[in-house]
């Protein structure tokens, strides 16, 4: 038996991302799904997800870092329901991790009967997050194509009546909703929905679009609060001298020099104290994609704040713990995967360092696209995870990450640049070489159970 009282990573002053072990493991035990979710990474363009289950010799090469953990969160792309292991993968766990460390994993729920919801309680798990996208029938079985919501509330039944019979249980049940405009204004009704079945938290999430039609489903722009704030600042500015920025005209010049028409000397203004706020972004290092911020949609904005806070107001009244993303994109980005020390396991013992560098994929950021490749420092089958984690280029990638001198891409006017957009990326702009300047994660907008 291990020494239950191991003095867990939380008890320490050492940063995380810095300790010899990994605080958190995030792994992959399958990549098979009994689902074909529209809006999955698996569905995306360019996607090289393999289907395949993680191997117990896999599992076992990673049992020495559980003493040090605070989370194992055993799910990636697929459902980890499926795999015939699960139950004794989160039992062998729970012995040798600390008391004070948590086992969970998301799941669609379909599998979930009440034999197996008494299992996970006394396996010891201690979290699963169940995916509700909203309480409208139609709307929950457009996004989650295969499932109803009949199957969602028989899947919170079960677990409620499986702590019911152990009420000496770890487990905690939760929800994650993934914000679209389709389905923004069913968020309070969803946060009362799931707390009436016994949720004891709620995990909202922005989306992240994987074609163009998503893009119009996002309830977000990517314009930084930092940019935001400033271009605000200018329009009152410009709003108190009579002037209206979104008069700008950025070809102006160009029709006075080449066609010789004369342009509004009120539109000559506005370009003009443009000029002047573009120099004070630069002054203050804030990235300010002017064309971006003229487009941006301050109604819908102003629409999400309001469902939020009521989503809140609803979960204060119900006693339910939500977790909201950021409505505007933080100007002071940083990973909480890599400062919190995690590592991520693909099924196949690929060790890698995020949720953005684990799979390969084609995502949308503005009206631009964006290849991700997987960033992977090893594999189990070939080297421990604890000699993996400690290398120099691990540890040179969460150094840098943790420092996050990276250019704000999707703020960026000349995005997507060639350095953005190689195939093959090598470095930015700020010579960088990791990938993390247009990662939505580290702007706040994207959540998940960490």
């Amino acid at each position: 038996m291990p020494n239950r009282n191991h003095t867990t990573a939380a008890s320490t002053t050492e940063e995380a991302a810095f300790r010899t072990y990994p605080s958190k493991l995030f792994v992959e035990t399958t990549t098979h799904c009994n689902l074909l979710c529209p809006m999955c990474v698996k569905q995306a363009a360019d996607s090289k997800v393999i289907e395949g289950d993680l191997r117990q010799e896999t599992f076992a090469a990673l049992e020495p870092a559980f003493p040090y953990l605070e989370a194992l969160v055993l799910n990636g792309i697929g459902e980890p329901l499926m795999h015939p292991h699960l139950l004794e993968w989160i039992a062998r766990a729970r012995q040798r991790m600390p008391d004070s460390a948590w086992i969970g994993f998301q799941s669609n729920g379909l599998l979930l009967d009440q034999q197996t919801a008494l299992a996970l309680v006394d396996a010891g798990l201690d979290r699963i997050c169940l995916s509700v996208d909203g309480v409208s029938p139609d709307t929950f079985s457009k996004v989650r194509e295969g499932e109803s919501l009949s199957d969602m509330d028989r899947a919170f039944a079960v677990l409620a009546e499986a702590r019911r019979a152990r009420p000496k249980g770890r487990l905690k049940v939760g929800s994650e909703f993934v914000t679209m405009r389709e389905n923004l204004h069913q968020l309070p009704d969803t946060v009362r929905w799931v707390a009436e079945r016994g949720a004891d938290f709620f995990i909202v999430s922005q989306a992240l679009p994987y074609d163009p039609s998503g893009v119009q489903q996002t309830t977000y722009h990517n314009a930084s609060e930092a940019a935001v704030a400033l271009f605000d600042k200018w329009k009152q500015k410009m709003a108190k001298m009579g002037l209206d920025i979104y008069s700008y005209d950025y070809m102006a010049w160009e029709r006075e020099r080449v066609l010789k028409n004369l342009v509004d000397p009120r539109i000559r203004e506005v370009n003009a104290m443009v000029t002047e706020m573009r120099a004070e972004a630069r002054k203050l290092d804030i990235f300010m994609d002017v064309m971006q911020l003229l487009k941006r949609d301050t109604a819908l904005q102003t629409e999400v704040e309001h469902v939020y806070e009521e989503a809140q107001r609803v979960a204060d009244e119900m006693g339910i713990e939500l977790k909201l993303p950021v409505t505007v994109p933080l100007a002071d980005r940083k990973c909480d995967f890599v400062t919190g020390g995690s590592a991520f396991i693909s099924w196949y013992g690929g060790v890698h360092p995020c949720y953005f560098l684990w799979h390969q994929y084609r995502c949308y950021i503005n009206d631009w696209d964006r290849l991700v490749k997987v960033k992977e420092f090893g594999r189990l089958d070939e080297r421990p995870l604890l000699d993996i984690w400690n290398d120099e280029e691990f540890t040179t990638f969460r150094r840098n990450v943790v420092e996050f001198d990276y250019p704000y891409c999707t703020n960026c006017c000349v995005a997507p640049c060639d350095l953005v957009q190689e195939e093959d990326f090598l470095h930015d702009c700020f010579a960088g070489s990791e990938s993390c300047g247009s990662c939505q994660w580290a702007m706040g907008l994207l959540q998940c159970l960490q």
